[in-house]
């Protein structure tokens, strides 16, 4: 076991430093302010929508209220099933102007389901900027005014936004700060709009994409390079489409960044441990590049650095074994640490920084159905489709 302690030890310690310097890194939008540059730019906010009865009213009412003076909001019911056209309808009479609701097309067998209502979006928006996002993310008044100005001092061509998730019932809150927590330990943000000064030249365009990253929740494009990278038509198949796109953001050589979303957007993901279980279930192997062994591999090392520690702490104690016992606590204190920074930072209750090897648990127990999945040829559903092409 002492073994399995220094591992767990000596990954975390690494981990830390990427923590650290993505604390640092990881910056919030472009304050609004009374900055002015010619020529603002129209923004097209766009919005996928399949039975979403009960969430896209707040969605669309805070996109329609942005105090960006040149916005379009375009909506397309991607042919659901429940009362979504009814509330649309209901919002569309109140709002003639600035809001466009289209009606989707049957979806290709060769797409999935999130790119297509996408591109049909695309090609329906006439702004500069477009801005993507889910159904199930509302906006603060200054949200467009924030990103165009972001988007403007930074000079870049995509940027992502990491929204302030609003967590109400227990297994949101041990679940979906894991998600978070794996992309603060593991990517060095940094790296995501600058090239990293210690790669060689020559591997540098091989390896680019290895450090893009987004949140589909919101992405915000020029129209220049989405249409230049092939737009959602070129990440068709993909369930993780977010991340493809940015990889393509990375491969051709444009600039991107990610933001923190704190004091502008929000998103509440999942109500439920059942809503979770399917929307993670879909694209849990996906986030491997759907390589079995990489699957399997990280939920061993998961295993090893975030919930053998706790097991090791009370077996040191049982045993009076000084070194387990000390091993243990550091590598406990340090998952403790980063969790409570990080629940800090999100403004997510500290009290649940304690349930990190609960929800990488949980996170395990989801892989095992995956893997069940993946062997028997299962394909999960979502919002009443497979998630096969």
């Amino acid at each position: 076991m002492i073994y399995l302690t220094y591992i767990s030890l000596s990954y975390l310690l690494i981990t830390s430093i990427i923590f650290w310097m993505n604390k640092q890194d990881f910056k919030y939008l472009h304050p609004s302010g009374n900055d002015q540059f010619s020529d603002k730019p129209l923004v097209s906010i766009c919005i996928p929508a399949r039975n979403e009865k009960r969430v896209i009213e707040r969605s669309v009412q805070s996109a329609l209220t942005q105090n960006y003076p040149k916005v379009e909001v375009i909506v397309l019911d991607d042919k659901s099933t429940d009362a979504t056209p009814k509330v649309l309808d209901r919002i569309k009479k109140k709002n003639q102007e600035k809001l466009y609701i289209i009606e989707g097309k049957d979806k290709p067998d060769t797409w999935i389901g999130k790119p297509w209502a996408c591109h049909q979006l695309s090609e329906k928006a006439s702004g500069e900027l477009l801005f993507f996002i889910d159904a199930d993310v509302w906006l603060e008044p200054n949200a467009v005014n924030r990103i165009v100005q972001s988007m403007h001092h930074q000079r870049v061509d995509f940027i992502t936004v990491w929204p302030l998730q609003k967590l109400d019932t227990f297994w949101e809150k041990v679940v979906i700060p894991i998600v978070y927590y794996g992309l603060f330990t593991l990517l060095p943000t940094r790296y995501v709009h600058r090239k990293p000064q210690w790669l060689p030249p020559s591997l540098e365009k091989k390896f680019a994409s290895s450090f893009a990253a987004a949140c589909g929740q919101c992405m915000v494009f020029t129209r220049k390079v989405y249409q230049a990278i092939g737009g959602h038509q070129s990440v068709k198949d993909e369930i993780v489409e977010d991340v493809a796109l940015a990889k393509q953001i990375k491969q051709k050589g444009f600039s991107m960044r990610m933001y923190h979303g704190l004091g502008a957007i929000h998103c509440r993901m999942y109500t439920s441990e059942n809503e979770i279980w399917r929307g993670f279930r879909k694209n849990f192997l996906a986030l491997h590049n759907n390589s079995i062994p990489a699957f399997i591999f990280m939920a061993i090392l998961n295993l090893i650095v975030y919930v053998v520690p706790f097991f090791t702490l009370l077996l040191g104690i049982i045993l009076q074994n000084l070194t387990l016992g000390l091993l243990s606590a550091i590598a406990v204190g340090l998952i403790i640490v980063h969790r409570i920074v990080l629940a800090r930072w999100y403004r997510w209750e500290l009290s649940y920084a304690a349930t990190h090897p609960l929800g990488v648990l949980w996170f395990l127990k989801l892989g095992l159905r995956v893997l069940t999945d993946y062997f028997l040829g299962i394909s999960p559903q979502w919002k009443g489709r497979s998630m096969e092409k």
